[in-house]
Order: structure tokens, then C-alpha cells, then sequence
């Protein structure tokens, strides 16, 4: 259980300048929550030897294979750009 004291202690070290309606509300509040963590800890022995997961489903890697194609068609790339210059695309020059 939380008390009010711990909370100005908590409220003094963020520089928080409570109200005394707010320090009951915060003393409610941050009670509760260390309430849900001492059910949290309560499942400790429930969980040994239940490997730890990041999802709740099974999934592998479901990424395509990176694999090398050539693409043969060069003006339907060219025709894409915004400017081209023969077989080359044309950039604004960035440099003297």
C-alpha cells in the first residue's frame, strides 16, 4: 500500500507541485497499479518453464527471398523519370 507521504516524496523529486485533491487521486491510482503487479507476480509460478514469446501466433520470416533479376526493358524505366538525358536519367547538379 501507497501513502500519501510517498506520494509528495515522488511529486518533490519530479519538481510536481500536487494539489492535496490530486495527491488522493495519485495515492488511489499508484496503489491500484502496484496492486496489478502483485497479481503479475503471483503468475511466476504458474509460468516456469513457458518459453517466452514475442507474438501470440507462431510466425516465421514471410519476407519474399531477395533474390537478383535483371530487369531487360530499359525505356520503360527512362520513360518513368521525370527528365532524362539518351540512356540516362537527369538530375539537378548538386555540386560546382
Amino acid at each position: 500500500m501507497i501513502d500519501r507521504e510517498q506520494v509528495r516524496h515522488v511529486a518533490h523529486l519530479g519538481r510536481l507541485q500536487l494539489t492535496e485533491a490530486e495527491e488522493i487521486s495519485f495515492t488511489k491510482q499508484l496503489d491500484s497499479i502496484l496492486d496489478y503487479f502483485q497479481q503479475l507476480n503471483e503468475l511466476d509460478p504458474l509460468l516456469e518453464g513457458v518459453e517466452p514469446t514475442t507474438r501470440a501466433v507462431n510466425t516465421i520470416n514471410i519476407t519474399r527471398p531477395d533474390i537478383l533479376q535483371p530487369f531487360t526493358d530499359r525505356e520503360v524505366l527512362l520513360n518513368c523519370a521525370p527528365d532524362r538525358e539518351e540512356d540516362f536519367f537527369r538530375v539537378p547538379q548538386i555540386m560546382g
